[in-house]
């Protein structure tokens, strides 16, 4: 079954892409909770991190990779930035395909009280 992120990745629905390779889209989330809020999310139909296997390593590694050169694109590198990964339901992941929100642009305070 294809994910809303699939289709995006596919071209089927819009979205404001602002990077994309043979591994990975990023794609501009489209309820920022900051002014930068990138998801980063690999091509391939990963559920969640739990499914990410040793044949997996390169996506993961681009996915991590991608959100710093964002980060400096965005002008966000030197202020600092958080990357979050939610894993199912506890974690509040939405979407089940694998995805890595890139959040800067002001000051966020602590995660978790």
């Amino acid at each position: 079954m294809s994910t809303i992120f699939s289709k995006i990745i596919a071209g089927e629905l819009p979205a404001d892409i602002v990077y994309q390779d043979d591994l990975v889209t990023a794609f501009r989330d489209i309820h920022p909770q900051a002014p930068t809020h990138i998801l980063i999310v690999p091509n391939k139909e990963i559920a969640t991190v739990n499914d990410i296997t040793t044949n997996d390593e390169a996506i993961a590694g681009r996915m991590l990779h991608v959100a710093k050169k964002l980060a400096q694109q965005e002008g966000i590198a030197s202020d600092g930035y958080r990357l979050i990964i939610n894993c199912n339901d506890h974690g509040g992941q939405e979407v089940y395909h694998l995805h890595l929100h890139l959040i800067g642009g002001r000051p966020l305070g602590r995660m978790l009280p």
